[in-house]
């Protein structure tokens, strides 16, 4: 199985950013760390390896990306406007570094966004925000408002709020798009999601399920039994839904 390591200075966030390429061709799954994950994560937990054969018959490459929460949403030294300003520096790192580097490495080819926990919120709301770039997104146990508090899961900000950050919380804004050309764009984008019944965020998929479903955006929610925010669960959906 071909990895392939790169490392470049990134002009949108001013540091060196790290990645790992797995595989030699076919359709791009752009995969997103969890919480304050590193670009080592999914190779480190069995992910590739649930993928080994996919990956040597070139039915799928991996970009798996490096992330960058400590200095944003949980870079809680900072104020609510710094941490957003650099998930947005960071959301031009991925659409103007990242994807056309994979995409001169592999050209022509679909392009999947794909995360588990947090890097789940990543697939997600960038496919939401640039649906042009997306052929998919494939979330899993993932979390789409980060004002919400439930169980050990506190809310990133706190009472905050702002136009700002209601852009990059999906719960928030898919309610309220109304542009027919956006709507159109994410409408083409395959949205795939998978959760389990006892999670701390399956509430929260429910309702930005039936919110997807008032703005006719079709997707899939799959709900499994039991708690399954676990990479041992991943492991088994990744083979499932991919």
């Amino acid at each position: 199985m071909k990895r392939e390591y790169y490392k470049w200075l990134s002009p949108a966030l001013g540091r060196e950013m790290e990645l790992l390429i797995f595989g030699t061709g076919g359709p791009r799954l752009l995969v997103f760390p969890s919480r304050k994950g590193r670009f080592y994560e999914y190779e480190d937990h069995g992910m590739v390896h649930s993928l080994q054969k996919h990956l040597e018959a070139g039915q799928v490459q991996l970009v798996c990306v490096d992330g960058l929460d400590e200095e944003s949403l949980y870079c809680f030294e900072k104020t609510p406007e710094e941490r957003i300003a650099r998930h947005l520096q960071y959301e031009r790192y991925i659409l103007e570094e990242v994807l056309p580097f994979s995409a001169k490495l592999n050209p022509r080819t679909p392009l999947t966004a794909h995360g588990c926990s947090l890097g789940a919120y990543h697939a997600v709301t960038i496919a939401l925000r640039h649906p042009q770039h997306f052929h998919r997104a494939l979330a899993f146990s993932g979390r789409y408002d980060l004002t919400l508090h439930t169980s050990h899961f506190h809310s990133l900000f706190h009472g905050f709020y702002s136009e700002a950050l209601c852009e990059i919380v999906p719960s928030h804004f898919v309610p309220k798009l109304a542009d027919r050309r956006r709507l159109k764009a994410i409408r083409r984008v395959r949205f795939t999601f998978a959760i389990g019944d006892e999670d701390p965020f399956y509430e929260n998929n429910v309702e930005f399920s039936r919110a997807l479903t008032a703005k006719k955006i079709e997707h899939d929610l799959y709900a499994w039994c039991g708690e399954v925010h676990r990479f041992r669960h991943w492991r088994q959906m990744i083979r499932i839904y991919l």
